[in-house]
């Protein structure tokens, strides 16, 4: 192929706008070669006439070519510069490399489901908190002060483990609030739930290893325990939470069993004491460990001002059970800070595979929060939003059934900030969460969520970013949206 038409695009202002002209002409040099439109052995004209060649100073063009020298990408003689013989398989490749980097993934990757995050800030979006009512000044404060006090300790990684003030705080916080018991030092601080929920697959379990899901489950989860190459096991949920079958722990003996007992996500039940008592029975027997996803504990719908069951941890102190939580919806889901609480017999090997495996980060925003929980401002802002939710809750309890009638049931809201809408067969909830996505509604469909079984057919909806003026048109329009995708015959527009 001839020199020329590989230089052409050497003054392309969309070949590399802004790069310097001699890395450009390297780049460009490098890729003929990798691709075979410089053939193995061609020689490369000297450096005096291809700087006069480009317009392009000598010292340029000895720039290129060294480093294509020093890269093994040409080699130099008496005779000049030549084209290297590259290794079997380097040269000649094709540049379309898209479907085949595709295959290049694992199968756990391709088994992953899909989680949408796209349309997290419309109307019904779930798992949002009102992000405008968060007291943005106060913790402003916080994060300022916490600036003002930063050493070169802070903004290399953080503490292993968490910020030392920051994992007090985070124990205290727990105590009163969920009465997990826990001292500090059974307390890590990791950047975000799913992290949590990563080092939980990965230091507890080998790949193999039998994982108990909720059926429908947290999509997110079950990605986790899927990359680390555990087989998941769907358990039902009904009215009091995770419900084995008679003679699963014997058929499926889990290593590892995930729970959501606050507030099961999405479904809403709320796991019962006599089943929180039997999940626990069961680990210690079969040398498994409880992962408490204390999902949606921090407000409580059914009885306002009423404290809801305590953790799961808190029964029995040292039984085999991770405590997971974060504060995406306390404070804001960018945060990226969640917490573990582990049994105080396994916190120092737990901590050091925790240490191995992740580096840690925000050390200043971990002093600001411990600062703000310290201080008792996030517990009244929370004292604060709760009634506002549960406000919200009631609109659209009341909206949805006003528009959808008897037929279509309304599940969950003891606590949280979503709700589950029953839809007959007629609006498949895929469907209708598609259509309504065009609409500017966010709904999520609940038959995502199981995996294995018939799914019930639903919608989750969010509630905490939706005023209560504007819940009642939402609902409107969503069940015209319905209506469409019914006449459709299920096939969204």
């Amino acid at each position: 192929m001839s020199l020329a038409l590989v230089l052409a695009a050497l003054d392309d202002p969309a070949a590399g706008a802004g790069e310097a002209r001699q890395l450009r002409l390297y780049r460009l040099l490098k890729a003929a070669i990798l691709e075979g439109r410089l053939a193995p052995g061609a020689r490369l004209p000297g450096t005096r006439q291809l700087a006069a060649d480009v317009g392009m100073a000598r010292n340029c063009v000895l720039f290129a070519y060294q480093l294509l020298l020093a890269e093994g990408f040409v080699e130099a003689d008496r005779g000049g510069t030549r084209v290297a013989v590259l290794p079997l398989g380097m040269a000649a490749r094709s540049p379309q490399r898209g479907p085949a980097g595709a295959d290049r993934l694992s199968r756990r990757a391709h088994q992953l489901p899909a989680i949408n995050r796209s349309e997290s800030l419309l109307p019904f979006a779930p798992g949002v908190p009102d992000l405008n009512a968060f007291p943005w000044a106060t913790w402003a404060r916080f994060l300022h002060r916490a600036w003002g006090e930063v050493t070169a300790r802070q903004l290399a990684y953080a503490e292993p483990g968490g910020e030392p003030d920051l994992r007090r705080a985070v124990a205290t916080f727990l105590s009163a609030r969920r009465g997990v018991a826990c001292t500090p030092d059974q307390v890590f601080i990791v950047a975000g739930g799913q992290v949590a929920l990563d080092a939980c697959a990965r230091l507890l379990a080998d790949s193999g290893d039998t994982v108990w899901l909720e059926n429908p489950c947290y999509p997110a989860a079950r990605n986790v325990m899927l990359a680390a190459g555990l087989t998941p096991v769907a358990v039902d949920v009904d009215r009091d939470g995770m419900a084995p079958a008679s003679g699963l722990w014997q058929a499926a003996p889990p290593r590892l069993v995930y729970v959501t007992p606050s507030h099961q996500y999405p479904l809403g039940s709320v796991l019962s004491l006599e089943r929180r008592l039997a999940l626990l029975a069961g680990v210690e027997a079969g040398g498994g460990w409880l992962i408490e996803d204390d999902y949606d504990s921090d407000f409580n719908h059914a009885q306002p001002g009423a404290r809801p069951l305590p953790a799961i941890q808190g029964l029995r102190p040292e039984a085999p059970v991770i405590y997971v939580g974060t504060f995406s919806k306390l404070l804001y889901p960018g945060l990226r800070i969640a917490y573990m609480v582990v049994p105080r017999w396994a916190a120092s090997g737990l901590g050091e595979g925790i240490r191995k495996l992740y580096r840690g980060g925000q050390a200043v925003e971990q002093r600001a929060l411990a600062r703000l929980l310290e201080s008792g401002q996030l517990t009244r802002h929370l004292r604060r939003m709760a009634p506002l939710y549960r406000e919200r809750q009631a609109a659209l309890r009341a909206a949805l059934q006003a528009g959808f009638g008897a037929g279509c049931p309304v599940l969950g809201g003891q606590a949280g900030l979503h709700l589950v809408l029953g839809l007959p067969a007629s609006v498949p909830d895929t469907a209708l969460a598609e259509a309504a996505l065009e609409q500017g509604l966010a709904p999520r469909p609940l038959s995502a969520y199981y995996v294995g079984t018939t799914p019930d057919n639903g919608l989750v909806l969010g509630y905490g970013l939706t005023g209560v003026a504007r819940i009642p048109e939402l609902v409107t329009r969503l069940v015209g949206v319905a209506e469409k995708v019914r006449k459709a015959g299920g096939v969204s527009s």
